[in-house]
């Protein structure tokens, strides 16, 4: 179980996480820390091991009106994400299950296995209207506890039944397993499938994201997925700022020959807690250049670590925003990468009948 004192934690103990600590929950009056007790006896706390309860959603179906975002609704199957990307913007809203933003949020998840039943409830009542469904943009879909449950694949199966259309975003490779299902999709029009891409080096990827499939391999999914003829963008998210930035091109060629039909960027963002947690993350594994990324992070957020303005949080001000923003317009456009893709179908929605539901006449 992870340990809910905060403070550092041993590294021994937290190998293969990306957090170091794990900082009060912001909603509690007090916070805990470890001290002795008095006896000097050696005791050895087990390492870190991924923790995994249920929930029965009470509705499947999230919806947003935030003015920067391309979707209106989404789905989560799970709560917390054990792939422990460091600068994962999700991370604060653990706070809301009373759980850290930091080891917590990487090792106590939270899976939902009646989302699908869930889902086709909401999606059979008469007053529904279909638009793009959003999956992967909180946590990820396809984080390793998904191989077993399975509910990401459960859901994609309801949506397929229902002809309703899904955007999916994800780093995990996963998602090839479901080949057949998003194939069947695509061929009507109604998937498309954001593969994120942070950096081509392994190493900085290991420390970075630590339990998220090599750069290497993620470009390789990119490239199954279009050759089964589902259609991929590559999101080069987030960019930080002198530590991933001079990869930008880089990374947009390799998901080019890849097969990827469209791109995206999105800056470096550090919402609440993730902002302590990544300068811990920083002064760890990268000390030589941690001022320069976060100097160059305030440069980009108007002197703060962060700037939750809409219209700005993804893309920054300042600078070196518009340098980045030109570097990535004048590479899309170079690789084809520079449009849109097609607008997914929503005329073909079409509740499937249920066992005992009259047949139609015609």
């Amino acid at each position: 179980m992870p340990d809910p004192v905060s403070g550092n934690v041993d590294p021994d103990l937290r190998k293969g996480r990306a957090a170091t600590t794990n900082p009060p929950v912001r909603f509690d009056r007090q916070d805990r820390v470890r001290e002795s007790d008095g006896w000097d006896i050696q005791e050895d706390l087990p390492p870190l091991r991924t923790e995994v309860t249920t929930e029965r959603p009470r509705s499947a179906i999230t919806r947003n009106t935030s003015p920067d975002l391309a979707f209106d609704r989404s789905v989560n199957p799970y709560r917390g994400c054990e792939h422990g990307c460091i600068y994962c913007y999700a991370r604060p809203g653990h706070a809301f299950l009373g759980l850290s933003a930091g080891l917590d949020f990487e090792t106590r998840l939270v899976a939902r296995p009646d989302l699908p039943m869930v889902l086709e409830s909401e999606l059979r009542r008469p007053s529904y209207r279909p638009e793009v469904l959003a999956i992967g943009t909180y946590t990820d879909p396809y984080q390793p506890i998904e191989k077993d449950r399975q509910i990401m694949r459960r859901t994609l199966e309801v949506l397929r039944d229902f002809r309703h259309p899904v955007a999916v975003v994800t780093k995990g490779t996963l998602i090839e397993r479901d080949i057949d299902i998003l194939s069947e999709l695509a061929r009507d029009g109604l998937v498309r499938v954001g593969i994120s891409v942070t950096t081509l080096d392994p190493a900085v990827s290991r420390a970075m994201e630590p339990r998220v499939p090599a750069p290497a391999r993620r470009i390789a999914t990119i490239r199954r997925l279009a050759e089964a003829g589902i259609p991929v963008r590559v999101m080069v998210s987030p960019v930080v700022p002198a530590l991933t930035d001079h990869e930008l091109e880089a990374i947009l060629t390799a998901a080019a020959e890849a097969g990827a039909k469209a791109a995206s960027y999105i800056a470096l963002r550090l919402p609440r807690e993730v902002a302590p947690l990544f300068r811990d993350w920083l002064a760890e594994h990268f000390p030589d250049r941690a001022e320069r990324v976060l100097g160059r992070l305030r440069d980009l957020h108007g002197g703060a670590e962060y700037d939750a303005t809409f219209g700005k949080r993804m893309t920054g001000q300042g600078k070196w925003a518009e340098l980045l923003a030109q570097r990535y317009k004048l590479a899309a456009r170079r690789l084809g990468l520079e449009r849109h893709l097609p607008p997914l179908r929503t005329d073909l929605f079409t509740p499937p009948l249920k066992s005992g539901d009259q047949l139609s006449l015609f």
